[in-house]
């Protein structure tokens, strides 16, 4: 066999070598490519994960705010107004209720709660919304103090849950404080915070002006 043909046989087999290979990579990468696009057609949001119509205000001072599309109600839970007595947010019901989860231990806690004084006091006039802060110290030395905290940051009243359970019934990044979480008339959580914020922004009074909006 002359040495052309030697080589023309050798060209051949190192095309079908190539030709087997590009093969054998092409197969398993068709595979993934029918895998995706069928992922993608079966591919279902789940409720908890989708966005709700109020996550457009998620901006600002606001950025990480949560505003999923399920509406779960408010949990009913019962915790103390200032003389000590039992209610619940069952009480507020047909409101707007800022809810407001703090401690004296927590510093971003006492650094916003000014802003949530000035969103209560923006409101003032209108009787279908509240700011509701629940202080969660679980001693009395802790609740002693935060009355008189909270009483140089009118209007704002007083509640408490020195069991510290409240937290875990909000949704929220576990016992992360502050916790702030908006409840609409129908008592149905509507979208929920978990750090400081400034509660008198724009875009937080935005947000309550359209939770207003909305019918008891």
């Amino acid at each position: 066999m002359s040495g052309s043909g030697g080589k023309k046989i050798k060209g051949w087999m190192v095309g079908v070598i190539v030709l087997g290979v590009l093969g054998a990579l092409a197969v398993p990468a068709l595979f993934a490519v029918l895998w995706f696009y069928q992922s993608q057609a079966n591919f279902v949001v789940k409720p908890e994960h989708a966005k709700g119509a109020l996550h457009r205000y998620a901006q600002g001072s606001l950025t990480r705010l949560q505003a999923p599309a399920a509406m779960p109600p408010a949990p009913d839970y019962a915790f103390k107004d200032r003389e000590g007595q039992t209610t619940s947010l069952a009480a507020f019901r047909g409101k707007v209720v800022v809810v407001n989860l703090w401690a004296m231990w927590c510093a971003p806690c006492r650094t916003e709660m000014p802003t949530l004084a000035r969103l209560a006091t923006a409101y003032a006039d209108n009787p279908d919304m509240v700011v509701l802060p629940i202080n969660v110290d679980a001693t009395p030395d802790g609740l002693a103090d935060a009355k008189s905290f909270i009483d140089v940051h009118e209007p704002l009243p007083l509640y408490s849950d020195m069991t510290f359970k409240l937290p875990f019934l909000f949704p929220g990044e576990g016992n992360g404080m502050p916790r702030t979480v908006l409840v609409d008339k129908k008592g149905r959580i509507r979208a929920h915070f978990t750090g400081e914020a400034d509660w008198s922004s724009p875009e937080a009074r935005a947000l309550v002006d359209a939770l207003l909006a909305e019918p008891a």
